[in-house]
């Protein structure tokens, strides 16, 4: 069954999006991460423009994280303080972000660029999860046991100045490393398409020394407030939100991602991240491979307009 794509501006099966967005929403359930980092590469592989692949896929992972983190705010789960920090300056990164995209497409360097973004960090943070899953998984096999550092252990991130008291994090840190992440992720974020929670959530328990029971539950509402803006930013200023493109991806995430919460009840956090780690670098490897593989056809056309290329 065909569905024409009015923004994206192309034909394609109902039910293919519905199924890779069923399959995103899967693992994200089955890895606790959000799916925007594999959402939008796919999308790209399938055909879709990256510009409306990354805008579009904005709605998708504020649709598919605000009932996790009503979830996580109804048990008090949640550091508003700490959030708010993380929010503002993740709407501030969002912002430079978005301008970011409108400057790269209009000078035509946009796919390259998303396409370096996607290969340089999915390659740097699944090597990273590999190594550190492949030694946990040796250690464990081998019978030793590893002390973790507690999350209220401080680092020389600590002790810059502009120090706040986190009361439900029970941290008194500075607030510069703080608003420093959040601009970091609104910017990735905004510009490759992805929620940043799989950046975040380590983030947030080795630089910051969140506890663990805070942390998923304040990454999620730094993802929702921040991808939502982002949505806004991307719908007003470069109109490349497919609105019925982002709705199919909805139905079939949210589905899939309750059967991979359930799937992942049966796997061991390192055999989890090990998995994830592979996929990620799988994704990045397609990504490299793009880049130095010559395209089945070297031109294409376009019509050039008074504002530069539509």
């Amino acid at each position: 069954m065909q569905i024409y794509l009015p923004i994206a501006e192309l034909s394609m099966n109902l039910f293919f999006l519905v199924g890779i967005g069923g399959a995103v929403g899967f693992l994200s359930g089955l890895f606790g991460v959000g799916g925007g980092f594999l959402l939008t590469p796919l999308l790209i592989f399938s055909g879709v423009p990256a510009s409306v692949a990354v805008a579009s896929v904005t709605g998708q992972v504020v649709a598919a994280s605000t009932s996790g983190a009503l979830s996580y705010y109804r048990r008090g789960l949640i550091d508003l303080h700490m959030a708010l920090y993380l929010v503002l300056s993740g709407v501030l990164g969002a912002f430079g972000g978005v301008a970011t995209f409108q400057v790269l497409r209009a000078a035509g360097q946009l796919d390259l660029v998303i396409s370096l973004g996607f290969l340089i960090l999915l390659g740097f943070v699944g090597t990273l999860m590999l190594i550190e899953a492949a030694r946990a998984i040796i250690k464990r096999r081998a019978g030793i046991v590893v002390r973790e550092k507690l999350p209220n252990q401080h680092n020389w991130f600590h002790g810059l100045p502009w120090r706040v008291r986190f009361k439900k994090s029970r941290l008194y840190i500075s607030v510069i490393p703080v608003l420093a992440l959040g601009v970091a992720i609104g910017f990735v974020g905004s510009l490759l398409g992805i929620g940043g929670g799989f950046i975040l959530v380590p983030a947030l328990v080795y630089i910051l020394r969140m506890p663990g029971s805070m942390v998923i539950g304040t990454s999620l509402l730094q993802v929702v407030a921040m991808m939502a803006v982002t949505t806004v930013l991307h719908a007003v200023s470069s109109q490349s939100v497919d609105i019925l493109l982002a709705f199919c991806l909805m139905v079939g995430g949210t589905v899939g991602a309750q059967f991979g919460a359930s799937a992942g009840k049966y796997l061991r956090g390192e055999q989890l991240r090990a998995l994830l780690a592979i996929l990620v670098l799988a994704v990045a490897i397609r990504f490299g491979l793009s880049l130095i593989i010559a395209p089945s056809d070297a031109y294409s056309t376009g019509v050039i307009g008074v504002g530069g290329v539509i």
